[in-house]
């Protein structure tokens, strides 16, 4: 069982990290994205920030539908997300050694070449 500490040490262990200033956490590698705390939105109520979901840079749709298909119970998506290549990760529900897979394979996708 993970949880946003495990998010912060994890994202924050990276080269090249940045950490945005948010109600939750934002990681970003050369000013891109790669794992933040959920803004949830639900209908005729204001955002609110979770940081018992990790949203995660996957790289495409095939990657996106994989972990969604395969693994409900950990993986889901929202309205708003539709092409975009993210999918939600429910912290509670995944261990820290596969969420460490998971930003570092978001972190890679989304960091310089070099």
């Amino acid at each position: 069982m993970a949880d946003a500490d495990d998010v912060r040490r994890v994202a924050l262990g990276l080269p090249q990290v940045e950490e945005i200033e948010s109600a939750g956490f934002d990681f970003r590698v050369g000013g891109k994205g790669f794992v933040w705390s959920y803004p949830e939105r639900l209908p005729g109520q204001p955002r609110r920030i979770r940081t018992d979901v990790a949203v995660l840079f996957v790289g495409d749709e095939a990657e996106k539908q994989a972990l969604l298909l395969g693994e409900p119970e950990l993986f889901f998506t929202a309205p708003g997300y539709g092409d975009l290549p993210l999918v939600m990760v429910r912290l509670a529900e995944v261990g820290v050694g596969r969420l460490t897979e998971l930003i570092t394979d978001a972190w890679q996708m989304r960091g310089p070449a070099d």
